[in-house]
């Protein structure tokens, strides 16, 4: 009587534990399953990848330099060509075009493409503007259901976990001090210690539908899957002067302003030359004052 009432107790307790574990399977999976479909239905454009991974603006450097509308030369500054000169002709994507307009405000001055890229405002406003175009289009994508960020949910469950573990300790004691008598008896012994060894398990089988049931960054992986066409297409070369040119944001400057750096160390030379000087020319004031003091005194004293 014993061993048929705990082995009541015991499957009823195991399928509390594992029926919200069935539960959360079957919910991350729905999930799982509706987020490969929406992601699997986007129609990448190369530009909006590209800007999702931060490297639009290397991408059209790259299709102007590939295009002939821009040369950079070994210090990175960007010159527009007789092409990239003539206003008929831009680019047919609106973020090449968008490069060319920024680079053709600054002609004829040198320009770098890290400074157009941080500082010039028209860019910026119409890069965001296509951003916002393109992003409009991409699918709402579900949230995988977790209880990471419900207290609730976790103070229940902390609760839950004492009370089984109470639960199992109590079960296993009873198995024990028990001796079955009979096949029925023992039958009952035996489904209640396979319960009583599913409860140990329970933490590893909710572990695991987590693992088994999740799909990182779908999104993520489309966006870093494959980089700009006209990036790729670069020689070493002309990748290695883009590169740069996107690393300089504070040299060129276009119209703005040209940083010469060698200039401005010999204007800091040139400030602490000045500085010694004054210091050296206080120094000898004061000491012919003090030279100067004693022959002042004479005659007053005499």
């Amino acid at each position: 009587m014993r061993q048929l009432a705990l082995v009541i107790l015991v499957s009823a307790v195991t399928a509390a534990v594992y029926g919200p574990i069935a539960l959360l399977w079957w919910r991350r999976a729905r999930v799982r399953g509706q987020m490969l479909r929406l992601v699997a239905a986007v129609e990448p454009e190369p530009y909006h990848m590209a800007l999702l991974r931060q490297e639009a603006t290397e991408a059209a450097a790259a299709e102007l330099v590939l295009g002939g509308y821009l040369r950079i030369d070994e210090e990175g500054a960007a010159f527009l060509t007789e092409q990239g000169r003539d206003p008929a002709r831009a680019p047919a994507h609106p973020m090449p075009a968008a490069l060319l307009e920024a680079v053709r405000r600054h002609d004829p001055e040198p320009v770098s493409i890290g400074w157009i890229d941080w500082c010039d405002d028209g860019y910026l406003e119409q890069r965001g503007a296509y951003r916002s175009e393109r992003d409009a289009l991409l699918p709402e994508l579900p949230r995988m259901p977790d209880r990471a960020g419900n207290q609730f949910l976790a103070c229940c469950s902390c609760v839950g976990i004492v009370l089984v573990m109470f639960f199992w300790v109590l079960a296993g004691a009873l198995l024990v001090t028990g001796r079955p008598q009979g096949l029925r008896e023992w039958a009952c012994a035996v489904v209640a210690g396979l319960g009583l060894s599913a409860l140990l398990l329970a933490e590893k089988a909710g572990r695991v539908v987590r693992e088994r049931t999740e799909c990182g960054d779908p999104l993520g992986d489309l966006v870093r899957s494959a980089p700009h066409p006209a990036f790729a297409a670069l020689d070493e070369e002309q990748r290695m002067l883009v590169l740069r040119s996107i690393g300089d944001r504070h040299t060129w400057r276009g119209a703005d302003t040209v940083v010469h750096e060698e200039a401005d160390e010999e204007d800091d030379e040139d400030d602490e030359w000045l500085d010694d000087k004054v210091w050296w020319e206080d120094a000898y004031e004061y000491r012919a004052t003090d030279e100067d003091e004693p022959e002042a005194k004479g005659p007053s004293s005499g």
